[in-house]
């Protein structure tokens, strides 16, 4: 099934859905020793493997964090093709003082934003969303 490009429709009927628990970044050299079930996202760079996890599972593998996130969903299968809704979005979230690191998966995007941010994104994302006109 191939997902939405429109980005009038994508911004419209995108959804913000906020997932219960706190999330963390952290990077390890190998995940031999850490289940792939606990990970949420790994992505390999040449310094390390990053990880986003959920914060108890990072703390019980005694794995050092800096930053702890909301996840957001926006739940509308967007496809890998569109162009201009991370744009938009993450330009909205800035304008309101929200840092977000985002990541695409095959259905969704998702936004992590800073725990003390999560309400004030979610509300931001929902105004852009019943509000944009293109």
């Amino acid at each position: 099934m191939a997902g939405e490009t429109n980005l009038t429709t994508l911004i419209q009927k995108m959804t913000p859905e906020l997932q219960a628990g706190e999330y963390v970044f952290t990077t390890v050299k190998t995940i031999e020793t850490i289940s792939r079930n606990d990970i949420i996202c790994e992505f390999k760079e040449k310094e390390g493997i990053t990880l986003v996890l959920e914060r108890k599972k990072a703390e019980n593998l005694n794995l050092k964090y800096e930053y702890i996130a909301s996840w957001i969903t926006l739940k509308i299968h967007s496809s890998l093709d569109a162009v201009g809704l991370t744009a938009i979005f993450s330009t909205e979230l800035a304008a309101h003082k929200i840092s977000c690191n985002v990541i695409a998966g095959y259905y969704h995007d998702h936004i992590f934003v800073s725990i003390q941010d999560s309400k004030k994104a979610i509300k931001v994302l929902k105004n852009l969303s019943q509000n944009y006109e293109r």
